[in-house]
């Protein structure tokens, strides 16, 4: 009924693509966080693995005992454990990013009760997105924290707040500029020198001379950077498709969907298909805002959208029940498909539910 085709070839040119661009001592970070970005992780990681990833990152612990259970030994970072999940953590062998004085001191603590020493870290510094991360007062603290024997510091990274902005940006020149201090301390400091990274996928398409060690890929392997001119040089790995449940003629000033969300300013066809919120699609893409596809031909959805249907007007094309509708793909993509809805990729990407089987094709 509904399906999301997933197509792996693509994943290879992205990687290969972005990989080209970077210098040769560069690493590469392949984010598999939220299944993969909506995907199929496990599918997505085992390709990473094979194209030669230098190493995952997924958000949480969960995640990544995931991949461990099926058969993935590639080391994998978590951007954000939590407290109690370290010991899971611990225990399937994934390197926390510690980013707060208490996760770390729990951590210490969690090793030391293991006697476990050189157990790899990263550390993660806010430099001005104010979501995680250490302060930048707070250095001299993990300074005199990381030569602890339990600890074996991989690598210290930031995130850039706005890396698809247009050059020059205030935001990033600042953030860039607090990065640049913090790996000075950290230089000085540490006898074994870790890695630094400071690049997401718009940064490494607008900021490709602060490569550093490594670079954080995630939604550019999806095929989307963010910018049109990045997104037309990599393939949309995902296409959403569904099928045409039935078919009503509408009467002019016959409404259709919840609260009367649409009247017929002339009689109309009006076809369902099997796909609502739950399945990722929220109401904001309803009442004519956003639209399908059907033949080639773009059909607007009508209505407010329903947990589990919503309604296109078909009126001008010519189709029937159970033909293929197609939401986003190769030429019309997520993003673009998203940006109808008022949001970004990543959020039509992630959202898409469980319901909707996902197709693997190699």
């Amino acid at each position: 009924m509904n399906a999301l085709h997933l197509y792996l070839q693509n994943l290879d040119h992205n990687y290969r693509y972005i990989r080209k661009h970077l210098q040769p001592s560069t690493q590469c970070i392949g984010v598999v966080k939220a299944a993969a970005y909506g995907s199929h992780s496990i599918a997505f990681a085992k390709r990473l693995v094979e194209l030669g990833i230098d190493s995952l990152a997924v958000a949480y612990t969960e995640e990544g005992v995931q991949l461990r259970e099926s058969g993935i030994l590639t080391p994998i970072m978590v951007f954000y454990p939590q407290k109690d999940t370290l010991q899971s953590l611990l225990h399937a062998d994934l390197e926390p990013c510690l980013y707060s004085k208490e996760l770390m001191e729990t951590f210490e603590s969690l090793l030391n009760q293991n006697g476990i020493q050189n157990y790899p870290i990263h550390i993660k510094y806010n430099t001005g997105l104010h979501r995680v991360g250490f302060a930048l007062e707070e250095i001299n603290w993990v300074l005199d924290k990381i030569v602890a024997p339990c600890f074996q510091l991989k690598t210290v990274y930031s995130h850039l707040a706005a890396s698809e902005e247009k050059r020059p940006s205030s935001q990033c020149d600042l953030q860039i500029q607090r990065f640049q201090h913090i790996r000075e301390q950290h230089s000085h400091s540490n006898k074994n020198l870790p890695k630094f990274h400071l690049l997401n996928s718009s940064g490494v398409f607008n900021y490709p001379e602060l490569q550093f060690d490594a670079v954080r890929c995630g939604i550019a392997l999806h095929g989307f950077a963010n910018r049109p001119e990045w997104d037309q040089q990599l393939k949309p790995i995902a296409e959403l498709e569904t099928h045409i449940s039935q078919i009503h003629e509408v009467h002019e000033g016959e409404s259709v969907g919840y609260d009367q969300g649409w009247k017929a300013s002339k009689n109309s066809r009006i076809a369902c298909l099997p796909l609502g919120h739950a399945d990722g699609i929220g109401r904001h893409y309803g009442n004519q805002r956003s639209s399908v596809q059907i033949h080639g031909n773009q059909a607007p959805v009508v209505g407010n959208v329903c947990m589990d249907m919503l309604m296109v007007d078909v009126t001008e094309i010519q189709c029937k029940e159970g033909d293929r509708v197609l939401l986003f793909g190769k030429d019309y993509t997520a993003s673009d498909f998203a940006s109808q809805g008022g949001t970004i990729s990543y959020e039509i990407l992630t959202a898409i539910g469980p319901r909707i089987k996902r197709i693997l094709h190699p």
